[in-house]
């Protein structure tokens, strides 16, 4: 399953997108720490992803 049909065309709307999904993952149980080779073929370039969990500061969200 992927978000290809969503158009993303800046950091900010990518930043909601990764959000989402990292809070879906999480809601289900899905352990959303460590890192994920994505592996997109000759059209596109491969990334490493890593997740790492954060302290969060006392005033935030």
């Amino acid at each position: 399953m992927t978000s290809e049909k969503t158009t993303l065309t800046t950091r900010a709307e990518l930043n909601d997108e990764l959000k989402a999904l990292l809070r879906r993952a999480y809601s289900n149980g899905v352990d959303v720490e460590g890192g994920w080779n994505c592996r997109n073929g000759a059209d596109h370039p491969d990334w490493d992803v890593i997740v790492t969990e954060v302290r969060k500061n006392e005033g935030s969200e």
